[in-house]
């Protein structure tokens, strides 16, 4: 009685952690894959930053130069900008010892000659730190304008303008590291390829979200801004030591939505892609970090959120009172993901949070009204359907392991089959092979649980065992490598006892292999069985018949060698099963005392020096031969040599 109410409570647990599994990673799933959901905790996380990022002061080290309408209204033309007034203004920023520039404005077209040519003399003689907005076909450029850009702007002052936009919406959010040019130069963004000018070269990544620069006050930007005309007329200490960005600051031109579009849907929540670069500048220019977020958080406020939503679904309270309970909590959700942007610099999502709590409680709700039924059906079915005394023992000793559907896990497996058995069964009255067969299994099976493994089920004379399952083993592979060992030293003294009495009885062929494979229950209602299906199952019964073309007794799959820890072994080959055209490494394993054998030495000589393709491995296998003409792989390797076949890679033509 005790063991059931023990059962009953793991199975809650166990279905309780699945149920905050499932709404954790649904609603995660469906705010990443549903675009509406998607846009909305973007939406969200915009409104955040464009009315709760904590006030700066004004960055000490950028000015904006802007070329404002009041600076057009000097020229005859609006377009292209004034090719001398911006040769006059880049050598007066010169003279006045600013630090570093950068000009955004995109000199793809010819103007006026004597001001086209002004503007590139400027260009080619400045000496302080400067980029130039570059692009090419790619931003729309006919191959005119791209060739008069290429051959107008020196190759060093070069940059991408470019802005990291959102497919969806055409919102910056993240910074824009480099891009690739039609010729494959690979040419920095704006504020990388200034930093680097400067000494600080650093490579962003290409997901680094923009630390966008929150305002001193209501009425004061981020960046101290100059209109472009009006500089000659101010004091040269605002611009010394400074890094000075000159671009368009217009109501119709260059200017780009950004997060603070969310709270401010007219001009305000859009800026001139000057602006945009002065951010990201400022950004890596103090190491400045975007607001914590990513799979972590949002993993961990779903995954609280999940498990709230379950002791809600437990409460033993009302419809409408849950309800309301689920709101507040819902709402205090918001509150806190508001409050940590704000606070904490943590951008915490708030939809995916929302849908696990609600989620999670509807599905606690519904479990726990069926829960009581389910679990007596389930404890009565499991034991009158499970046959083997082995996993039934298993069972009760932990009631944990009472779980009908099949999971996938990764196993170690184990086929053996005694060669020509059935032949010799056939020349045996019925006693006789019951005898014999029932002295032998036992033989097998007492190995096979020795080293914890699980007998799946007999086939005739074959036996298929599994590790890690029932039970978890970390060191299953080592358990079934160091086992069929042990099976092979029985199954030998089994067959020189019977020799010896005048029986007949057949060499015992063993199959090792690792890999994931489905295990639980399977069958009709009516009659199901404990084992494992899978293609590594399959490949592990495979590998115990190619023993026969390896002249081998033990075939172990390099997947279960390599994670059995040290185990003396030779390898056999690189083998391609038939119906498949990747090979797996066969090894065979052995005592101690047959991998320290001069032989076995020379043999893994031989066989490194095939693999390699080296001409002398057919010399070093013939010799191998004269010494030990029944060894099985050195035969194997000798005829494929004499054939013309080079390498190891062996391609099974039959099973």
């Amino acid at each position: 009685m005790g063991s059931t109410v023990r059962a009953v409570r793991l199975k809650a647990w166990v279905l309780g952690a699945a149920l905050v599994l499932a709404a954790t990673l649904g609603p995660i799933a469906m705010g990443r894959f549903l675009p509406f959901l998607n846009a909305f905790e973007t939406w969200v996380a915009d409104y955040r930053i464009a009315t709760l990022r904590p006030p700066a002061p004004q960055h000490p080290d950028i000015v904006f130069v802007a070329l404002t309408e009041e600076t057009l209204a000097r020229f005859p033309y609006r377009s292209p900008v004034d090719r001398a007034f911006l040769a006059g203004l880049l050598g007066t920023l010169e003279q006045r010892d600013i630090r570093a520039l950068f000009l955004d404005v995109l000199l793809d077209s010819p103007t006026e000659p004597d001001k086209d040519a002004a503007l590139k003399r400027v260009l080619a003689g400045l000496t302080v730190p400067t980029v130039v907005s570059y692009g090419d076909e790619a931003e729309g450029l006919t191959p005119k304008q791209a060739a008069f850009l290429r051959d107008y702007v020196p190759a060093p002052l070069r940059a991408a303008a470019n802005l990291n936009k959102d497919p969806y919406d055409g919102t910056v959010r993240l910074l824009f590291p480099a891009k690739r040019l039609a010729d494959g130069t690979l040419l920095p963004a704006v504020a990388p390829a200034l930093l680097a000018k400067l000494g600080r070269p650093v490579v962003p990544p290409e997901d680094l979200p923009i630390a966008w620069r929150g305002q001193p006050d209501a009425r004061t930007p981020p960046f101290r801004q100059f209109p472009a005309h009006a500089v000659p007329l101010l004091p040269a200490a605002w611009f010394k030591d400074k890094i000075v960005i000159v671009g368009a600051d217009l109501t119709d031109t260059d200017r780009h939505a950004t997060p603070f579009r969310a709270a401010f849907p007219g001009l305000e929540g859009s800026i001139p892609g000057a602006l945009v670069h002065a951010h990201a500048l400022a950004q890596l220019l103090d190491g400045q970090d975007p607001p914590a977020q990513g799979p972590g958080v949002l993993l961990a406020a779903t995954l609280l959120a999940a498990l709230a939503g379950l002791l809600l679904g437990r409460l033993e309270v009302g419809v409408w009172l849950r309800l309301l309970i689920g709101l507040t909590v819902i709402a205090g959700i918001w509150v806190a993901a508001f409050a940590l942007f704000r606070y904490q610099d943590v951008m915490a999502p708030v939809i995916a949070p929302s849908l696990a709590l609600a989620m999670a409680s509807w599905m606690a709700d519904l479990y726990s009204r069926r829960q009581e039924r389910e679990q007596k059906k389930f404890i009565q079915a499991a034991f009158s359907k499970y046959l083997s005394p082995v996993l039934l023992d298993d069972i009760l000793k932990d009631p944990s392991k009472l779980q009908l559907d099949p999971k996938r896990r990764e196993l170690s497996y184990i086929f053996t089959d005694v060669a020509g058995f059935t032949t010799i069964s056939e020349s045996m009255d019925a006693l006789s092979l019951a005898d014999v067969m029932n002295r032998y299994l036992d033989g097998m099976v007492t190995i096979v649980f020795r080293h914890g493994g699980t007998v799946d089920k007999f086939i005739g004379d074959a036996v298929f065992a599994l590790f890690n399952a029932p039970r978890d083993q970390e060191d299953h592979a080592r358990r079934a490598a160091l086992c069929a060992l042990e099976l092979d030293a029985f199954a030998q003294s089994f067959l020189q006892a019977e020799q010896a009495a005048g029986r007949a009885f057949g060499i015992t062929r063993i199959g090792v292999h690792t890999g994931p494979a489905s295990v639980g229950n399977f069958g009709a209602e009516a009659r199901f069985e404990y084992t494992a299906l899978g293609d590594s199952v399959n490949t592990a019964a495979r590998l115990e018949g190619l023993n026969k073309y390896f002249g081998t007794r033990i075939a172990l799959s390099g997947a279960t060698l390599a994670r059995a820890g040290e185990l003396a072994h030779r390898p056999i080959g690189q083998i391609v099963l038939k119906g498949k055209t990747e090979p797996i490494p066969v090894h065979e394993p052995l005592t101690a005392g047959q991998a320290d054998s001069g032989f076995v030495q020379r043999y893994r000589l031989a066989y490194d020096a095939m693999a390699a393709g080296e001409t002398q491995a057919l010399a070093l296998f013939e010799r191998l031969a004269q010494d030990r003409p029944e060894d099985g792989p050195t035969r194997l390797h000798l005829d494929r040599l004499y054939r013309g076949e080079l390498g190891d890679r062996v391609i099974m033509a039959e099973k």
